[in-house]
């Protein structure tokens, strides 16, 4: 990593909780709906419907709304009372009403790399909700550059290090995510942090290379700095 100059942070379980409040968004939900089918029946048909819209709706919680009364029109073959529809968006307007939580070492890490690093905020989500939170968090005069990105796929990554006028071998990327946060970066010639998350959506689901060289696990923020030049 001698030649790095920008350093990119994932967001959503990465800097701050998120995932927790799907699970307990899907959790509210698949309640609405016990009358019609079993929980985990709720919850599959929610997370195909999901998995099934992101190209239309992309990801964050407004697309997750729309995926709720989506499925409720489907489980209920369109019968479903309108006061079950309200309580979905009503889960969804408490989700993003909801308080933004630092993980544990994130000030600190930031601060410390902040004059060493060019510090990129790189997330995928709902850019007003994102936006919303970062302003929350009291993070954001630590970054350079935020780039709230419709995928994380190598092609988006080549814009996002083209944009910052640097080389893939310049880059560091460090998120929760395997499958959005580290191997499209060690594809395109990269380095990659993983910081594994206790909670993490099935679709992020991925494994990782752990002798890859450019490649490092840690379980905590705060163990970044010293590893790197």
């Amino acid at each position: 990593m001698d030649k790095l100059r920008a350093i990119a942070f994932d967001a959503d379980d990465t800097l701050w909780v998120n995932e927790p409040f799907f699970r307990e968004a899907e959790d509210r939900f698949c309640g609405l709906l016990e009358d019609y089918l079993p929980h985990h029946t709720v919850n599959r048909e929610l997370y195909a419907t999901e998995i099934a819209n992101l190209p239309r709706y992309g990801y964050g919680i407004k697309a997750f709304a729309l995926s709720m009364v989506e499925t409720i029109v489907r489980v209920t073959d369109g019968r479903g009372p309108l006061a079950v529809v309200d309580r979905a968006l009503q889960i969804a307007k408490d989700m993003l009403d909801k308080p933004v939580e630092l993980l544990d070492g994130v000030e600190e890490t930031l601060a410390r790399l902040g004059g060493r690093y060019r510090l990129v905020l790189a997330t995928k989500g709902d850019l007003l909700d994102q936006e919303r939170k970062l302003e929350r968090s009291g993070l954001a005069h630590h970054f350079h550059h935020i780039e709230v990105m419709s995928d994380k796929r190598v092609d988006n990554y080549r814009k996002l290090i083209a944009h910052l006028d640097c080389r893939p071998e310049e880059f560091l990327m460090i998120g929760n995510s395997v499958k959005s946060d580290i191997l499209p970066v060690l594809e395109l010639g990269g380095y990659a942090v993983h910081v594994p998350f206790h909670t993490t959506w099935a679709h992020e689901v991925a494994t990782s290379d752990t002798d890859h060289p450019r490649f490092r696990e840690v379980s905590s923020l705060s163990e970044i700095p010293p590893l790197l030049p």
